[in-house]
């Protein structure tokens, strides 16, 4: 257990998974954390055949993974009393995690003015797809399209002439829920000085062309190095490449001072013949255009061994790489296992691996409960909040909230 955020209560008014990642990091902090869903409940639920899982609510890794120690409720905001509900609870909480569309938010009156005039401590916590002003605000925005493609992620990764890479699910949105975890938690610091809380806002498109931002300035340069997409044989740096082994898998290499590995590194590959060779140093490689010419003498030494063999010698030398490994491998990396990037999650059927968000606080790993069932935790939050039996019994048959035994059934559970 790490209690660094105990007494601290998030609501999360979210779906996917940007948010609710971002939610998740308070959770496994001990902050509480009550996520409200509508009845048909957060989308990630179901979506496991897609990601090649079971479509199961008792073995739901994706969801466990974004939505981990935090409660669940199922509350409908259409109905004045979900919504009072709601405010009763915003009133206790110290931060509103939301990924809803400015348009939403301004329907349902929940936009960072309203609540800020009602509720001034109220840390306000947004992310969209594409941010609150410009023509294009109320677009939907998710990862793979804000993030990976508006943003350039997906232009600039592909091999000239080919075709864009595979995307990854979530990867954008848990770099922007980090992002945004990280304004919050600066927020959160400022309103328990001041008593006043700001609005912080993430969207997509910035964070990509944030986690990019090195080459998209650089790109204002027309006049020097290379527009992307690139071939991998025009390379500014060769030696940032990767390159295929004899058993046919690929290695990594990243020297980014080109002429201080050179003279380490052209021996181990089996060319000390072309130690102290002016022609491959950086800076005629570039003027004269010999990226490709090297590239395939490199390309022809790593043919000679395998991927073992490489990783032996450049281990002993000290030359930053690495073997490109599936997913299956890094599920047994020694080295993530070492640093407890897994935890083994009993499921009924098996233990699977579940990934741990990647910031540690303090020196105790936090628990890894499993996230709620759809409206598990409905009664639990709305008694908590000071509601009558006699009202959460007319509250529950006129449907403004939910239990999991109500849904269950609907949800194969």
């Amino acid at each position: 257990m790490n209690d660094t955020l105990k007494g601290i209560l998030v609501v999360e008014l979210s779906t996917f998974i940007a948010v609710p990642a971002c939610a998740r990091f308070f959770a496994d902090l001990e902050a509480e954390v009550v996520k409200i869903e509508a009845a048909s409940g957060d989308a990630v639920r179901w979506n496991g055949t897609s990601e090649g899982r079971p479509d199961d609510p008792y073995e739901n890794t994706t969801f466990d993974l974004e939505n981990a120690n935090k409660k669940g409720v199922v509350l409908n905001l259409k109905a004045s009393e979900g919504k009072e509900a709601l405010m009763r609870l915003l009133e206790k909480a110290d931060v509103f995690l939301t990924n809803w569309r400015p348009q939403a938010l301004e329907k349902q009156g929940l936009t960072y003015e309203a609540l800020h005039e009602r509720f001034p401590a109220l840390v306000y916590g947004t992310l969209t797809g594409y941010g609150d002003k410009g023509p294009d605000k109320d677009l939907p925005g998710y990862d793979f399209t804000a993030y990976w493609a508006r943003g350039g992620f997906m232009d600039s990764l592909r091999q000239k002439g080919q075709w864009p890479i595979n995307l990854v699910p979530g990867m954008g949105d848990h770099q922007a829920g980090f992002f945004l975890a990280a304004g919050v938690m600066a927020a959160l610091f400022d309103a328990k000085r001041s008593g006043v809380g700001k609005r912080v806002s993430v969207n997509l498109l910035h964070a990509s062309v944030w986690v990019q931002s090195i080459m998209v300035q650089a790109a204002q340069y027309t006049e020097l190095g290379q527009k992307y997409p690139i071939s991998r044989r025009t390379a500014d740096n060769p030696f940032n490449c990767a390159y295929r082994t004899k058993d046919g898998r690929f290695m990594q290499i990243s020297m980014p001072p080109f002429d201080q590995f050179y003279p380490r590194f052209m021996p181990l590959i089996g060319r000390a013949d072309l130690v102290g060779n002016e022609r491959y140093t950086m800076d005629s490689i570039t003027k004269n255009k010999l990226h490709a010419e090297f590239i395939d003498i490199l390309t022809e030494a790593f043919e000679q061994k395998t991927a073992a063999d490489w990783d032996e010698i450049f281990t002993a030398n000290d030359i930053p790489h690495a073997v490109a490994q599936s997913w299956e491998e890094v599920l047994s990396d020694p080295q993530a296992r070492a640093n407890d990037v897994f935890y083994e999650m009993d499921y009924p059927q098996a233990k699977r691996s579940l990934v741990r968000q990647p910031v540690f606080v303090g020196d105790e790993l936090p628990d890894y409960g499993k996230a709620p069932l759809l409206g598990q935790d409905s009664e639990e939050v709305l008694r908590s909040l000071g509601y009558s039996e006699a009202e959460l019994r007319q509250m529950h048959a006129s449907g403004v909230y939910q239990t999991w035994d109500d849904l269950k059934a609907k949800h194969h559970g």
